[in-house]
């Protein structure tokens, strides 16, 4: 398989105008948490900052960087990590915000109602500004595919001049869930109506098993979407396919992890973290032997 950059050059870098800020609780951890977005130089990328050390630990999104975790994306660098990026990721990637320092003072990213939708409204309410800097650019040239017939994500020649997501959920043990489709091209006006509110979910005997390892016991069933066989407990869907539309979510999160911008057409059936990741170091090692990364304005 063979990727490059497009010429010609598709868009500028952007970064926010002024500093945005969201408190909340981790979902694994309970603790109290607070992230703030600030403006970065171009070429600066997207970089978590540990603000709770002793000195400052810097993060760079990375997919180098990513470490194994179950049911959520991990990011470790000089013995720190921070945990539960993908929402907030999801949220500067669909905005199209490229360069960012997102200082936390803790490792795990607050849950808030389980979707993108806080981190939104708040990088909206700070402004995005154009920086004088080109934006790279991989484009996906030959279908490239990872996973087995079980679940798998395939990233193929784009439509058009921008990524476009086809997300086929399937829960055969989960009638509520069922099977669901979601498809979009992904803009940020696209993302902050068909993504940014849709929520994570698991099921009433995930949650339950969870709880009796310690874990998610200061999240309630308003915080994110608990199924049963009947749909979700004592919280309303906001769409039809929610559950599709957050996988795509999450799959938008976890493509920040190349640190460019990916003009394709991604089909997943049933991908996760582990699968969204593995796509995106197969598409950059195509990158690395190519003789890619050119910008032109």
């Amino acid at each position: 398989m063979h990727t490059k950059t497009m010429a010609p050059f598709l868009r500028s870098e952007r970064t926010l105008r002024t500093s945005a800020k969201v408190d909340g609780v981790g979902y694994w951890s309970g603790r109290k948490v607070r992230v703030e977005f600030h403006p970065a130089p171009p070429g600066t990328g997207i970089v978590f900052v540990r603000i709770d050390r002793p000195h400052p630990v810097r993060i760079p999104v990375n997919v180098k960087h990513r470490m194994k975790s179950s049911r959520r994306t991990t990011l470790l660098a000089d013995g720190c990590r921070v945990e539960m990026v993908e929402h907030v990721l999801a949220a500067l990637a669909g905005l199209q915000i490229d360069n960012c320092e997102v200082f936390v003072d803790q490792p795990e990213m607050p849950g808030c109602d389980g979707s993108s939708l806080q981190f939104v409204i708040a990088l909206d309410a700070a402004g995005i500004e154009t920086q004088r800097a080109a934006r790279r650019t991989l484009v996906v040239q030959e279908t490239f595919r990872v996973g087995t017939d079980e679940a798998w994500i395939e990233a193929r020649p784009p439509h058009s001049n921008t990524l476009s997501v086809k997300y086929r959920l399937q829960y055969a043990n989960c009638p509520a869930i069922g099977e669901q489709d979601v498809e979009l091209a992904v803009t940020p006006d696209a993302f902050r109506r068909e993504l940014a509110s849709s929520r994570t979910f698991l099921l009433k005997d995930e949650a339950e098993w969870l709880n009796s390892q310690g874990l998610g016991n200061q999240v309630t069933h308003q915080d994110l979407l608990v199924f049963d066989d009947h749909g979700p407990i004592d919280n309303p869907l906001r769409f039809s396919n929610e559950c599709a539309r957050h996988k795509a979510l999450d799959l938008v999160g976890d493509l920040a992890l190349s640190g460019c911008d990916v003009l394709g057409h991604l089909v997943a059936f049933r991908s996760g973290h582990h699968l969204n990741a593995s796509l995106v170091a197969g598409l950059l090692n195509a990158e690395g032997a190519a003789e890619g990364w050119q910008k032109s304005a």
